[in-house]
């Protein structure tokens, strides 16, 4: 006799599956880090607008140290989400909405 899965809901308080995007926001945060791609990738529209304006137009007046502060953000951040679990890395920066560092 064939099974069908269950179309009940997942328990009380059960987070649904989430689609880990560690790796795609490391490596963008390693090789863009500067423009902020790795945070809109994550949803962090705001995030990603100040660095990308900050690596623009703070680039331009400061004859490109502050897109050098940018890369450095994005470089650690980018080594910081490689360096987590999948699960460790949904709950903290897909589930749990943490931004900066």
């Amino acid at each position: 006799m064939t099974q069908f899965p269950s179309s009940d809901p997942p328990p009380f308080g059960a987070q649904p599956p989430t689609e880990s995007k560690r790796v795609l926001a490391g490596v963008l945060g390693i090789l863009l880090g500067a423009l902020g791609i790795h945070k809109f990738v994550l949803g962090y529209t705001t995030s990603g607008i100040i660095m990308l304006l900050v690596s623009v137009l703070g680039g331009l007046v400061t004859c490109g140290v502050a897109a050098s502060v940018m890369h450095i953000i994005g470089l650690i951040e980018g080594i910081m989400y490689l360096t987590k679990s999948d699960p460790e890395f949904i709950r903290t920066y897909q589930q749990g909405k943490r931004e900066w560092f």
